[in-house]
């Protein structure tokens, strides 16, 4: 099923925007698992919306109720199933979706795919409001992974042309991970903040939208992790990042850049550090060679691309009377998405490390 996912730990989200609910099932969790629910409603909330002028106005709590799989808090290794219910809709602004397909949404394709039988109202099951089980699942996954010393941190690495500074390739502090991990608007140089905000608030005010990358990062991760040609770690990664709505590309390490680089450059040379450990005195491979770990962080940067839902006249068709027409988008959507983004991939990390591992 496409909205399955995994092959040892598995997730299946379920539930579209604007039905009763949406969810997630968890296969083949550990038992014996301690979970804190505080640390996940955290992570929970810093997805949720109608923080600030980023983000849509629409407000969800995203509560997850849990139907099964947790007893006192600790996993019994039966399926872990959770359920949120939606309470804050106004379907009525997508009356016409089905008429007037949306630019850059799933609402052609789509209809085109299910023979128009889909549910559109809110994005139905294309909607980024079914990351909130992912999210969940992933938040799960992380307490598990912080046990065996794996941490997870993520920052916005920039929006529109404005850039926070980079992560530390070879080595990212868990201080410094905590600190992100606390922040709805998470930077490593939290000077940079009242521009992008300014950037973003811009764009809202003229009906726009803008985009931006994530740059995601985990430490701890043991050398020898991974399998060749099918299996790698990069392959894993990407399939679910991209499962991800508006995620439109993903690089590893330096990335497209280092096809400006030479093999001398480029290379992650070896040594032993101080502690007797292999290391390497570089990480433009992001912590992956030959599809295997390799020991050093895990490194990599997400595309996220503009919110498509602008109130900015756009050209689309009619598809009843089968002529070209104009739209303009009703609704509360969000300027930009990449704050809010952030826990989404750090979620899908959580979830693929699971599996790797």
């Amino acid at each position: 099923m496409s909205s399955c996912w995994g092959d040892k730990v598995k997730i299946s989200i379920f539930g579209e925007s604007h039905g009763k609910g949406i969810g997630v099932v968890v296969d083949n969790l550990p038992s014996g698992e301690k979970i804190d629910m505080d640390k996940v409603l955290q992570f929970m909330d810093r997805r949720s919306p109608g923080k600030d002028k980023t983000s849509t106005p629409r407000r969800e709590k995203d509560f997850p109720n849990v139907l099964s799989g947790l007893l006192n808090n600790t996993t019994t290794g039966t399926p872990l199933c959770a359920v949120i219910e939606n309470t804050n809709t106004r379907s009525q602004d997508y009356g016409e979706t089905l008429r007037y397909p949306r630019p850059s949404h799933g609402d052609y394709s789509g209809h085109i795919r299910y023979g128009g039988y889909n549910d559109i109202r809110g994005g139905g099951h294309f909607s980024g409001r079914l990351t909130a089980p992912l999210v969940f699942a992933g938040s799960i996954c992380r307490q598990i992974l912080e046990r065996k010393g794996i941490r997870i941190a993520s920052h916005i690495y920039s929006i529109g042309n404005i850039n926070d500074v980079p992560f530390n390739p070879l080595k990212v502090e868990n201080e410094l991970a905590e600190q992100l991990n606390r922040q709805f608007f998470p930077l490593i140089d939290t000077e940079r903040e009242v521009n992008m905000r300014d950037y973003i608030e811009s764009k809202r005010l003229s009906g726009d939208s803008t985009g931006g990358i994530i740059e995601c990062v985990a430490t701890g991760v043991p050398a020898g992790v991974g399998s060749p040609m099918f299996g790698g770690v990069e392959n894993i990664l990407s399939s679910i990042i991209f499962g991800v709505p508006a995620v439109k590309g993903i690089e590893f390490g330096t990335g497209f850049d280092i096809t400006k680089m030479t093999g001398s450059q480029a290379n992650d040379q070896y040594a032993y550090d101080e502690h007797g450990n292999i290391v390497t005195l570089t990480n433009h491979n992001g912590g992956i060679t030959g599809g295997i770990t390799n020991g050093m962080p895990i490194l990599f940067r997400v595309a996220i691309k503009p919110t498509p839902s602008i109130s900015v006249p756009q050209k689309t068709v009619d598809l009843l009377n089968r002529e070209n027409t104009e739209l303009v988008i009703k609704g509360r959507h969000d300027p930009c998405i990449v704050p809010r983004a952030t826990v989404v991939i750090e979620s899908a990390l959580a979830i693929a490390l699971m599996n790797i591992l």
